[in-house]
């Protein structure tokens, strides 16, 4: 067990698939309870079923991240249902629509700041509160290499992932002294149903080569950073954002 979570209950958005199933994976063989949460009630029961099979605890909820009344719900849930609530990852995203800014779609611009940028604030604004009734917390925030760079025809995307760092570093600021760490994690390209469902195989390998590491990430290596800033090994650290992104960056 690479960390220690046991007696803690965790919440993670976007549970059903991709980065944050290999969250919810970790933090459960890592010793917490963790709830389950994604719009699809039968993929969050699959997630769940699957870390009881490995001994695990977790507990499913459907939840809509841009719907601040279901975020909400979710996090009483957690506290109903385990007693607290400890950690939390706000991973939810879309992607949304591909067009210059000058012809951007009104439509996905909103739903991408709903469910990217709005989804996170909801998620803390409920976090927080129960986490310093449990006694302190940590939260990381799922940001993107995007948060710091810019690309063309992804407006609304970009602009919800540069906001979240404005809005984790407010937030790790105000509660510092409050028991309440808050972190983001931006990973580059990842092998997700989000990416590779919708490219060919000759976009993905196009995609590989902007890395200069050579390839796509995994989940399980965004994982692995995020569980660690969950993690009392990384008690001195709040309010930073940390990229996984096999050097997309560094140039």
């Amino acid at each position: 067990m690479m960390f220690e979570f046991t007696q803690k209950t965790a919440l993670v958005t976007g549970a059903a698939s991709g980065i944050g199933k290999a969250i919810a994976l970790e933090l459960a063989a890592s010793g917490a309870t963790v709830v389950v949460s994604d719009l699809d009630e039968a993929a969050c029961g699959r997630v769940a079923e699957e870390i009881a099979r490995a001994g695990g605890r977790a507990l499913a909820r459907a939840a809509d991240v841009s719907d601040a009344a279901a975020m909400e719900a979710a996090v009483a849930f957690a506290e109903a249902e385990t007693g607290g609530l400890h950690l939390a990852v706000n991973n939810a995203g879309i992607g949304g629509a591909q067009a210059p800014v000058g012809e951007y779609p009104l439509e996905s611009w909103a739903q991408v700041i709903g469910v990217n940028l709005n989804g996170v604030f909801y998620g803390m604004r409920y976090q927080i509160p129960a986490m310093e009734r449990a006694g302190g917390g940590a939260i990381v925030n799922m940001a993107s290499i995007l948060g710091s760079v810019g690309f063309a025809n992804s407006s609304a995307y970009v602009a919800s992932k540069h906001a979240l760092l404005g809005l984790t570093k407010t937030a790790a600021m105000e509660y510092a002294q409050k028991g309440v760490r808050i972190n983001a994690v931006g990973p580059a390209f990842i092998q997700t149903p989000l990416l590779t469902d919708n490219l060919s195989d000759e976009m993905l390998a196009g995609l590989a080569g902007l890395h200069p590491i050579g390839r796509i990430g995994t989940p399980e290596e965004v994982s692995a950073l995020t569980c660690f800033l969950l993690s009392e090994r990384a008690s001195f650290i709040t309010g930073s954002y940390h990229l996984v992104d096999g050097g997309y960056t560094a140039p």
